[in-house]
């Protein structure tokens, strides 16, 4: 007990006697978390015992331990943040998930070894990875149905994150996923075709043997009449994932299907968790290294 609160426990007995009540210190079993003597108010009336907790916290001046979890903007301010109040027993977590990614210390955890004590768990220090607005923008319409304009419009205000295909990196995509590969000229191209044909009825569509397709419009003045747009099956984009992070290149497929007479369009990034996951994994190694603190990929199991 620090000495502010032996003052205040004094000051409560002080009280208790005035008004002539008894102030006693009971020893409870010996249970792990307990202190050893816990003081309480015995009622010369009914000689029910009532603890003092109470009285004494509304003098405190200093919260009893540290608690709350703080939340940091940058790996770095994490790093600091962490050595700055690290124990012995402290711990990082990686969460992992690639869409809500984050790395929390948790200064007060469980001592190590079965016979370790428990602690709290209550005093964090929590990262939530910064991911950019474009790549938020990307997975948010991720495998997510679009009508003909809606998806031109998409294409045609993300333009500045179409990358043009390498040359090894056209050979690698094709021989691995299959179909063309376009260049950013060409999906701009396929967009503003879809914008103006975006009342029209489709006709019908043929997939070639390059993976190529192609779509036949039907306009009602026209009759049978129509224009046709070839459509690739995957294009790259080039982003960062994360906020001032490096760019990646991301190969995205491209899908559509015929509802009604309507085209109906979806895009999926192909494995969007793995640029995540390895850049959680090297910022937990470099936390882990700078902190000098044991670390893991998971939840830790009590609440904040």
């Amino acid at each position: 007990m620090d000495q502010l609160s032996e003052t205040a426990v004094n000051a409560v007995a002080e009280l208790a006697r005035d008004a002539r009540v008894t102030v006693h210190n009971i020893a409870p079993p010996l249970i792990a978390g307990l202190p050893s003597s816990v003081p309480v108010i015995i009622d010369p009336k009914s000689g029910c015992a009532k603890s003092v907790k109470s009285l004494v916290e509304e003098w405190r001046e200093t919260p009893d331990r540290k608690r709350g979890t703080a939340k940091v903007h940058t790996l770095e301010s994490f790093i600091d943040l962490v050595d700055r109040h690290k124990t012995q027993d402290s711990v990082i977590f990686a969460d992992i998930d690639w869409q809500k990614p984050s790395l929390t210390a948790i200064i007060d955890y469980h001592q190590k070894g079965s016979d370790g004590e428990a602690d709290n768990g209550k005093h964090r220090i929590h990262y939530p990875f910064p991911l950019s607005e474009e790549w938020k923008e990307w997975v948010r319409f991720n495998g997510q149905p679009m009508k003909q304009g809606e998806f031109a419009e998409f294409i045609e205000d993300r333009i500045a994150e179409l990358a043009t295909p390498h040359e090894q990196e056209v050979a690698d995509w094709q021989d691995k996923l299959g179909g063309k590969v376009a260049y950013p000229n060409e999906i701009v191209m396929l967009s503003r075709g879809l914008k103006v044909n975006a009342e029209t009825k489709v006709a019908n569509h043929v997939t070639l043997s390059s993976g190529e397709a192609q779509i036949t419009f039907e306009e009602e003045h026209r009759d049978q009449n129509g224009q046709k747009l070839v459509v690739p099956s995957l294009f790259i984009i080039k982003l960062p994932p994360f906020f001032r992070g490096e760019a990646v290149r991301v190969p995205v497929r491209l899908r559509y299907r015929v509802q009604a007479g309507s085209l109906i369009w979806f895009y999926q990034l192909y494995r969007p968790d793995v640029y995540i996951t390895e850049e959680v994994e090297l910022s937990l190694q470099r936390a882990a290294a700078a902190t000098e603190l044991p670390s893991f990929q998971g939840i830790p199991e009590m609440s904040a």
